[in-house]
């Protein structure tokens, strides 16, 4: 018989429930049970069928998807667990923070906060003391983080409808210039940490060093070889960073805090691309500071609106996938957030490298929450999330029908939750109070 016509014939017959470990979120509907998350515990249980910890939530505006991450988040802190906003572009979680006793940093055009994603980070401490293969690793990851960010602000770029191409010789240019201008080039014993319109800079005054060690015959095959990518700089640091990535970090977080936010409100009028800049420059940023996590130091890191990141281009898309790779090395529980699955393939034309990296980036979350959705998106459930017809007839009909209902996917299992807030809780992650107080 089908899934329909079973509770039927077998209306007592629930579900098992999942292992009550991790934050206590609401009622499971098929268990009858409450309902836990625990997406690194469920990584170490070889009974479930997960692999990573990251967490995908979708679900159209008004059906509570803020206020169960937020409810996730709050409950987690108990647990020795941190939260990390690596951009918040509508300000959602500034009540949440100040009801933790941290006041979140507003970036935005005239503001003092400014932030510099090519910082060396932890990694960049006590250099003098080490060894020569803890060094070249070092070396290794702080340029390859760099180089995959300034590949994502460079691909954001176009040419008519075409992203700017970034070739190997483009790479061998800027990894030539961040090498001479860390020190590393001529051996410093401490890498000088640089900002990206110093590179720019270098690049449209070359010394020769930086036109020999590219391997360019002379300075003017250098300056025509590398007029798109001087220009594409040019105009990131004279644009969309200017004021705000394009100096040394002017911030100081307290990271033993319980909870750190970047705002991006200041932002939203430039556009959707200016917000999807500065989610990359932060989740560059973000990553480096947690390149030398201690054993034990847990975060989950919220990524909202992470979709205006994707549509920056293939590169950037790169960039969101390595972020979510790295989670299972580091233990962060990488919690992004969209409307829709489809949302994801917006990173380009259909067919093109960059979809087709950004639809593989469901399979790097094996806990997927989906909220009420439109009849209309019942397809890409089916397609992009596997659904059945019955738990997409869920989504778009019983899911909609109040806030907070959701139908978890973890690993293999599907599960029937609704959200429980104590009252308390409803006022910090309800962010429906302007509209309710126009009524």
């Amino acid at each position: 018989m089908t899934a329909d016509q079973a509770p039927v014939l077998w209306p007592w017959v629930a579900s098992p429930a999942l292992p009550p470990t991790g934050a206590q979120m609401g009622m499971d509907l098929f268990s009858g049970g409450s309902f836990y998350c625990d997406p690194n515990g469920w990584v170490l249980d070889p009974e479930m069928a997960v692999s990573n910890p990251n967490v995908f939530c979708f679900g159209k505006p008004g059906t509570g998807k803020s206020a169960t991450v937020k409810a996730f988040c709050l409950r987690m802190t108990d647990f020795g667990y941190r939260i990390l906003v690596v951009g918040d572009p509508k300000d959602e979680y500034e009540i949440l923070c100040r009801t933790l006793g941290v006041e979140p940093i507003a970036i935005g055009h005239g503001l003092p906060a400014r932030i510099n994603p090519l910082t060396l980070g932890p990694l960049g401490a006590g250099w003098e003391q080490l060894d020569a293969t803890e060094a070249r690793r070092r070396v290794t990851v702080i340029f390859s983080r760099w180089l995959t960010l300034l590949r994502g602000l460079i691909g954001s770029q176009t040419i008519g409808q075409q992203p700017v191409p970034f070739g190997p010789t483009e790479e061998a240019v800027l990894d030539t210039a961040l090498r001479l201008l860390t020190g590393h080039q001529t051996g410093n014993t401490r890498l000088v940490e640089t900002t990206i319109p110093a590179v720019w800079r270098l690049l449209d005054e070359p010394p020769a060093s930086l036109v020999e060690g590219c391997r360019f015959a002379s300075v003017r095959q250098f300056m025509d070889d590398t007029r798109l990518l001087r220009d594409c700089l040019g105009q990131l640091v004279n644009g969309s960073l200017r004021g705000l990535f394009d100096a040394h970090t002017t911030i100081r977080l307290d990271w033993d805090a319980p909870i750190q936010s970047l705002s991006l409100s200041r932002l939203e009028a430039l556009g959707d691309q200016a917000v999807g800049m500065a989610l990359l420059c932060l989740n560059s940023w973000g990553r480096a500071m947690r390149e030398v996590a201690e054993p034990g130091d847990l975060r989950i890191v919220v990524r909202d609106e992470s979709w205006k990141q994707l549509r920056l281009g293939v590169e950037a898309v790169k960039s969101f996938d390595a972020d979510l790779r790295l989670s299972r090395r580091d233990g962060d529980i990488q919690f992004a957030i969209a409307h829709k699955p489809s949302d994801l393939l917006t990173a380009g034309d259909a067919g093109s490298q960059a979809t087709a990296i950004a639809k593989d980036l469901l399979h790097l979350a094996d806990t997927r929450i989906v909220h009420g959705q439109d009849q209309k998106v019942a397809e890409e459930l089916e397609t992009l999330l596997g659904l059945p017809p019955a738990a997409t007839g869920l989504v778009t009909d019983w899911c909609r029908q109040a806030p907070g209902r959701a139908l978890w996917l973890v690993g293999d299992q599907i599960h029937k939750v609704v959200t429980v807030l104590h009252p308390a809780e409803r006022a910090i992650a309800w962010t429906q109070q302007a509209l309710e107080k126009a009524r």
